[in-house]
């Protein structure tokens, strides 16, 4: 009885000697081995017994517009533009200006660290881009124009020397005030005194990014931070904390932002879970703030709100204004729309049994809404639901406008709400709504239109709806 394993394959010396003379040339293990029709594990384990390593994939070249990119960057085009024209993506732009390189699933970045997303962990290697004195071609580049030339610093220097306010100076050189008052502030020298060219190098040695973490180093600033994390501190009460421990050492000064931007980068892994303990929203990582007065736009064709309904609507003297809404079935796989007319308080069932999207409730809406007289199709008002996102086509359809309530606003369509919830007893929360065909939708409307109202002085909906066809 065979077990159906294939014998093991021997090579010649011959056919190692054409792979290792082709590994000389290509440097890649896998493809020299395609190439001569070899196993690559074998030729693999040729390589180890001797010493050798295959350096990654042949022919591997850099993105064809990387230079097109740099070249459109020195001549002063914003990366997102330049980006734009030379057809790459804007964060592989921004690696590439900020010497990121991907190998694999790590990242490395120029300050030396390594972020590897398989094991999690973030580790500097041991040689560290350190970043040197600036070279002359460097205090001589061309910067932006919102940076400071050396030839303005020539002439704040000379200004300041004439006795020229620190206004009057900004004046002159067409800067902000607070400019010019950093520029001096953060580049005098010991003595007090400012010195253009000095002035230059210091900020052409702050200028390169990205920069150590503050935190990152042991010492005794960082010690503080764990200590007081570990005793569930917020990251503004260390920052606060420090100042009035230590008054007289500025190198124990830490922003409260730093400690976030710190904790956030190293969030990676079994680091994650350690953060979550240390911060108080027990998030291991930042989310955007999302304010009620940047909210984005619900829909793409923009809304008109209830706040800009005629006030003949809220008073309820003209026929024909309508608030509609949906209800909801079992696990949100089925729905029935439903309209309330606010004079009569008159109600229309929409057959939805399939699906909710903006196309279907538009279908449906027209359709039940033409069965009707123009001087009933005066306006209606719905909720932000997303159901509505063609309420511009079913406007036009329909010629009649949609308006929309604030968000979590219900009782701006109270008659709706109301209406809904007597639907309830037909049609229970928790169970299967589109069991329910359109004749049964009708007569669950029609009893509920044969009603006697109080609101209405114990007349039903459909008497009322009745004399304002008839007159």
């Amino acid at each position: 009885m065979t077990t159906g394993r294939r014998p093991r394959q021997r090579y010649t010396a011959e056919q190692k000697a054409d792979f290792f003379a082709l590994f000389e040339e290509l440097q890649h293990n896998t493809e020299a081995a395609r190439q001569l029709g070899l196993n690559p594990r074998g030729t693999y384990q040729w390589l180890r017994e001797r010493g050798m390593r295959s350096h990654g994939s042949p022919g591997r070249k850099r993105h064809p517009e990387r230079e097109h990119y740099f070249m459109l960057r020195e001549s002063g085009i914003p990366r997102r533009e330049a980006s734009r024209i030379a057809g790459v993506h804007y964060r592989t732009a921004g690696d590439w200006d900020r010497g990121v390189s991907s190998r694999g699933n790590r990242r490395h970045y120029a300050d030396g660290r390594v972020v590897d997303y398989t094991s999690g962990m973030t580790t500097y290697s041991d040689q560290t881009v350190l970043v040197d004195r600036p070279r002359s071609e460097k205090l001589q580049q061309n910067l932006h124009p919102r940076l400071i030339s050396l030839e303005e610093r020539e002439q704040i220097r000379d200004l300041t020397r004439d006795g020229h306010s620190l206004r009057s100076v900004a004046r002159i050189l067409g800067r902000a005030p607070s400019t010019i008052s950093r520029e001096i502030r953060r580049n005098l020298s010991r003595e007090g005194t400012y010195h253009p060219y000095a002035a230059h190098r210091k900020a052409a040695d702050r200028r390169p990014r990205p920069k150590l973490r503050k935190l990152i180093e042991s010492g005794p600033l960082r010690a503080y931070v764990q200590e007081k994390l570990s005793e569930f501190w917020s990251p503004e009460q260390i920052s606060r904390s420090l100042r009035m421990d230590y008054p007289t050492e500025p190198g124990m000064r830490v922003a409260t932002e730093t400690i976030y931007q710190t904790l956030y980068f190293q969030g990676r892994g079994q680091l994650r879970r350690e953060i979550a303990a240390a911060l108080r929203n027990g998030k291991a990582r930042r989310t955007s703030r999302s304010q009620a007065q940047r909210r984005q736009p619900r829909f793409t064709d923009p809304m008109v709100m209830i706040s800009d309904r005629p006030p003949e609507v809220a008073d309820r003297a003209v026929p024909g204004h309508w608030e509609g809404d949906l209800i909801i079935g079992k696990e949100g796989a089925s729905q029935i729309g439903t309209l309330v007319e606010r004079t009569t308080r008159f109600v229309m069932l929409v057959h939805l049994p399939l699906t909710r999207d903006a196309t279907t409730v538009r279908n449906a809406l027209v359709q039940t809404m033409s069965q009707l007289p123009a001087y009933l199709r005066r306006s209606l008002t719905w909720d932000q639901g997303v159901e509505m996102a063609e309420h511009k086509k079913f406007a036009i359809a329909a010629d009649m406008p949609v308006f929309f309530c604030d968000p979590a606003s219900p009782w701006q369509r109270g008659s709706n709400e109301n209406t809904n919830r007597l639907l309830r007893q037909y049609f229970p929360k928790g169970t299967d709504l589109s069991v329910h065909a359109p004749d049964e939708l009708a007569r669950v409307a029609g009893q509920l239109n044969t009603r006697p109202r109080k609101t209405l002085g114990w007349e039903t909906p459909a008497q009322r709806l009745a004399a304002l066809l008839a007159s």
